[in-house]
């Protein structure tokens, strides 16, 4: 009988192999994070965007903004107001007011920004005032 061929691979393959990997993830891996990172961003901008959106459209309805006590969970709950209660259309948001990208609530106020009638941003991935690149803030800043 002739010998069996020998199949699989060696402890020492494997272990090449392994080095080649881990090797490759680091310097492929930083380059990923990075562009999670600048995703974020991205999606903290483009969710300050659309409750703006959902805000303007609903000051058309009821003739206001929210004030900082209503915030914007008045985008999906009516005022207590009775007076322009009949006049809000809403919800005006899907699935409520979200979260930015790092689950901090937005910052809502009804005084004007910069370039804006309230003041509505993210304080970015540090959750701290300021900052740059990542950390830093990010809508409609308030006047300083």
């Amino acid at each position: 009988m002739s010998k069996r061929a020998q199949q699989g691979f060696t402890l020492l393959e494997m272990i090449v192999v392994l080095v080649i990997i881990g090797l490759l993830m680091g310097l492929v891996g930083p380059r990923l994070f990075r562009q999670a990172d600048k995703a974020k961003v991205q999606t903290a901008e483009t969710q300050v965007k659309m409750l703006k959106g959902a805000l303007m459209t609903m000051r058309l309805d009821i003739g206001r903004l929210p004030t900082e006590q209503e915030g914007l969970a008045l985008l999906n709950a009516p005022p207590a107001d009775e007076r322009i209660k009949s006049f809000w259309k809403g919800p005006y948001l899907e699935g409520g007011v979200p979260l930015d990208p790092w689950n901090h609530p937005y910052n809502y106020s009804d005084k004007p920004s910069l370039d804006q009638p309230f003041v509505l941003y993210s304080l970015g991935a540090d959750g701290q005032p300021g900052g740059d690149g990542d950390n830093a803030d990010i809508g409609y800043l308030p006047r300083r």
